[in-house]
């Protein structure tokens, strides 16, 4: 019986080596989700680069994106929410299965539970450099140039850039900084405190990505989870229709095991 939310995030396919393999596995643990899951929420960053051309697909992924059509048209509904790697997906995903697109933080009521979901890039940042960035590429004319670019020029560009990006990432992530120093936590924790102050309902869960760190900690009578990565740990989140919690997909056994709190 599908009743299950299934959460995962940066996968960051088409990067590294092991890119196939990661494909593979994400291919696997659908499959063993199948059969209980309701929904699947992407939470970013799971292509390293994509960009949705008009008339042509970028080659590769064929794997993942016939699983998730298979689950698709079996009833399984996809949630996409576009990270710093992924914007230029644009609606290639909602025209060929139905999956619902995302660019922003979403609320979600799921079996009485109050989510808030995104990606995470951005949140409580201050960065001047990232923001004008994040501007720039989601300006409709720069993604038009680009888009005029022939793509074996134009991805070996887009790669090597994204590429020296995860490594900025990587070298600065020390694992979990602390809750002052966590920016989606503290935007999280802003969030549920406007909620309180304004009288409204306020949110039982906050799942997000970007950090590539499990996390798990309360904000008040709510808990924030940062599903990880699919890069190391094979991370993912499940909602069971009572409790929201980290497990890592083990490939070998097509099993998961439970992640303890941060």
């Amino acid at each position: 019986m599908r009743t299950k939310t299934y959460f995962i995030t940066d996968a960051h396919l088409g990067s590294g080596n092991d890119s196939r393999q990661r494909e593979q596995d994400l291919v696997m643990w659908l499959r063993s989700i199948a059969p209980e899951a309701r929904s699947v929420m992407m939470l970013g960053d799971i292509f390293d680069f994509w960009f949705t051309y008009k008339h042509a697909v970028p080659r590769g992924f064929v794997r993942l994106l016939g699983q998730m059509a298979t689950m698709a048209d079996d009833g399984v509904e996809f949630h996409f929410f576009i990270g710093n790697h992924d914007m230029w997906l644009f609606d290639y995903l909602e025209q060929e299965m139905g999956v619902v697109m995302h660019s922003e933080p979403e609320e979600m009521v799921i079996d009485g539970k109050r989510f808030l979901l995104g990606h995470g890039d951005g949140m409580g940042n201050q960065d001047r450099n990232y923001n004008f960035l994040k501007h720039v590429f989601r300006s409709r004319f720069n993604q038009w140039l680009f888009a005029g670019i022939h793509p074996n020029i134009g991805f070996p560009l887009a790669h090597r850039w994204s590429c020296n990006s995860r490594r900025r990432h990587s070298l600065a992530d020390n694992g979990y900084l602390g809750d002052d120093r966590e920016a989606i936590y503290r935007y999280c924790s802003n969030r549920q405190l406007e909620r309180t102050a304004n009288g409204d309902a306020t949110f039982d869960y906050f799942l997000f990505g970007h950090r590539h760190t499990p996390i798990c900690r309360p904000i008040g009578n709510a808990t924030y989870i940062n599903v990880g990565n699919w890069i190391e740990n094979r991370d993912y989140a499940v909602f069971d229709g009572e409790k929201c919690e980290l497990r890592s997909f083990r490939p070998d056994t097509s099993s998961a095991d439970s992640l303890s709190n941060s």
